[in-house]
């Protein structure tokens, strides 16, 4: 899958959280500063070219909508730090993020309770 720019990225948020999003939508959806209308055009027609992106026409407006879940997307994301900084291996990056991150007890525990469902559906 290809890799999205930072910008594309945020562009693509506002359309994962508003499903369906017309140029103004979009727009309303960044904070202040907002971005020029020229700019998220020309990212738009990156993301669709990059397969990211579709519309539908109504007269002279176009209706976007993500052609990616984001779940897939950051799925594969993940997948790719885990084989690219992990020698592909989960638990060195189990490891690591549970180390490294600073996490609460509370955290760890829900992490566990994550992982405990996860060995209980693997196992039937």
């Amino acid at each position: 899958m290809i890799q999205l720019s930072n910008a594309e990225e945020q562009l693509m948020e506002h359309l994962w959280k508003l499903e369906k999003a017309f140029m103004k939508d979009l727009l309303e959806a960044y904070p202040e500063p907002k971005p020029a209308t020229t700019t998220v055009a020309t990212l738009l027609k990156r993301m669709i070219d990059k397969k990211f992106v579709a519309y539908n026409e109504f007269g002279n407006s176009r209706e976007y909508y993500p052609l990616v879940k984001k779940t897939d997307y950051f799925a594969k994301h993940v997948k790719g730090l885990i084989s690219n900084f992990f020698n592909n291996s989960a638990s060195q990056f189990a490891s690591f993020f549970t180390t490294e991150t600073n996490l609460s007890a509370s955290e760890l525990e829900d992490l566990k309770k994550i992982i405990d469902s996860e060995i209980q559906k693997k196992k039937k």
